[in-house]
């Protein structure tokens, strides 16, 4: 017996030694639900583990009024297949970031410049809400539909983590009213005038 877990340690170790250290991602190949495969390791240098992106304001002046500069697999190669990403988030008076969902990862949301009021909605409807300022940590489960709304007269600014280095995203607006999808249709699934839609659909860019 003694033998046998002698043997299987010693097998687990070899695995584990097995086992790469990194696997910066190789752009120039096609992405995968798994993430994108390894560049050769000749040709890594550093600079795949820094990421310089996030240190500059994102440009607010959108329908929006916020920014968000993403730090993920396709920008920062280095966090290829290491389960964790980041992202800037800029918003200026009134800015916000719309009712959205990472289906791929958890968030955490850290306030380092004025007040964001962030929210996210439970599958079953609860709604936790907080006005968070300087220093404040918010996390949002993975899948929630979840939003943040700058709370200051001056331009907010956050930074988002996730357990993933590429989260997904979805934005609910657009999701309903930026595509080709029958206005028709869009009323019945949410009891919605045609006219609002029509008009939404004319703000987001959506057709039909």
């Amino acid at each position: 017996m003694f033998k046998l877990l002698f043997l299987l340690a010693i097998l687990m170790l070899s695995s584990d030694g097995a086992v790469q250290d990194f696997c910066v991602a190789d752009l120039k190949a096609p992405e995968s639900p798994s993430g994108y495969s390894c560049k050769s390791v000749t040709n890594v240098t550093v600079d795949d583990f820094v990421f310089s992106g996030l240190s500059a304001a994102g440009n607010t002046a959108s329908i929006i009024k916020a920014a968000v500069t993403p730090a993920f697999a396709a920008q920062f190669p280095g966090l290829n297949g290491l389960g964790l990403s980041a992202a800037r988030l800029d918003l200026a008076p009134g800015g916000v970031i719309p009712f959205h969902t990472h289906p791929g990862a958890s968030e955490i949301l850290l306030v380092v410049q004025g007040s964001i009021t962030a929210g996210f909605v439970s599958s079953a409807n609860s709604v936790y809400l907080k006005t968070l300022k300087k220093g404040d940590l918010m996390v949002f489960p993975q899948g929630l539909l979840h939003f943040q709304v700058s709370d200051a007269g001056y331009t907010s600014v956050g930074y988002v983590f996730f357990s993933s280095s590429n989260p997904g995203l979805q934005i609910t607006d657009f999701a309903l009213f930026a595509n080709d999808l029958p206005t028709k249709l869009v009323g019945a699934t949410t009891f919605l005038d045609e006219a609002t839609i029509k008009k939404l659909k004319g703000v987001l860019g959506g057709t039909n």
